[in-house]
């Protein structure tokens, strides 16, 4: 029987993020890793696949504890704010209901009460469930560093499996998603082997705006999760639907391209065929959910 052991590391847990950047700049090199939720992190330093020298805890930070919503700026979700909070947030469930699905299939409630918007983005998993539906809303992360703050568009932020566009000396401050426009609707959707307690295995979001109430498709988006190396949005799947009827034919073309253009691999849980086949699936479902919502008859 193994038994697990965390190793020593030095803890800090500023108050305010000129503080933290500061300890950053001091540290930076020498096995630092930030904080907020844990809720893998701590199970990567039980397993040694990471060994700090000092953890920094983010979550007393004002700025990463916020949830604010105006017309005009959007929606701003601190890194450091919990998944429990943002589904109890009334604006996120009427407007940005495609990201309040994601949120909702993260894990137990525990884990909800505990994992973060922001460790689920910087941990850049393939198979992170809140990336589709914020790369389908056109979100933007907020860096923030000693020398200032910089914008990355959510569609540039992933590089690689646990590997993203934030520097060592940089601290995620918040997901900027700006307001859906009228007439727009959209849907996330999974497969799992044990529903929210298991990663997933393939997923998929759809985003759709009408050009007025009734009237023709004027934008699509779809993108996936564990479909690639990376969250994904694909242009080639979207230009099947861009400006074209809502038909079932055009929606099944559409998810084939999803499919086609998938790269998942094969590990335990699936085969890169059954993923793709996933993704056709749920990308036909997500697809007319939206439709449904915005009232088109499929």
């Amino acid at each position: 029987m193994n038994i697990y052991t965390i190793g020593e590391f030095d803890y800090k847990a500023p108050a305010s993020l000129k503080e933290a950047l500061n300890i950053i700049d001091q540290r930076i090199g020498t096995g630092t890793w930030l904080l907020a939720g844990g809720t893998d992190l701590m199970v990567q330093m039980k397993y040694r696949q990471i060994l700090p020298s000092l953890l920094i805890d983010i979550k007393l930070i004002p700025e990463l504890n916020r949830i604010e919503w105006s017309e005009d700026k959007g929606l701003r979700i601190g890194a450091a704010v919990p998944l429990s909070r943002i589904l109890e947030s009334r604006d996120l469930l009427d407007k940005y209901n495609i990201l309040a699905q994601a949120c909702s299939f993260i894990g137990s409630i525990q884990i909800k009460n505990r994992a973060t918007i922001g460790g689920n983005i910087c941990n850049a998993a393939p198979s992170a469930d809140t990336a589709p539906a914020l790369l389908c809303l056109g979100a933007q992360a907020i860096l923030a560093s000693r020398a200032g703050t910089r914008s990355v568009p959510l569609e540039s932020y992933f590089l690689a499996p646990g590997k993203t566009v934030r520097n060592d000396n940089e601290i995620l401050v918040e997901i900027v998603v700006p307001t859906p426009p009228p007439y727009s609707a959209g849907c996330y959707l999974r497969h799992t082997t044990r529903e929210e307690m298991d990663i997933t295995v393939a997923g998929v979001a759809s985003f759709l705006k009408l050009s007025s109430q009734n009237g023709k498709l004027q934008e699509m988006r779809i993108a996936l999760g564990a479909a690639a190396a990376t969250p994904v949005r694909v242009p080639s799947a979207e230009a099947v639907l861009n400006g074209k009827p809502v038909t079932r034919q055009n929606i099944d073309k559409a998810a084939d391209k999803a499919a086609e253009e998938a790269q998942p691999i094969s590990d335990l849980r699936s085969s890169d065929e059954y993923r793709r086949e996933l993704i056709r699936v749920l990308t036909r479902r997500t697809v007319k959910a939206s439709c449904e919502k915005l009232g088109l008859i499929i």
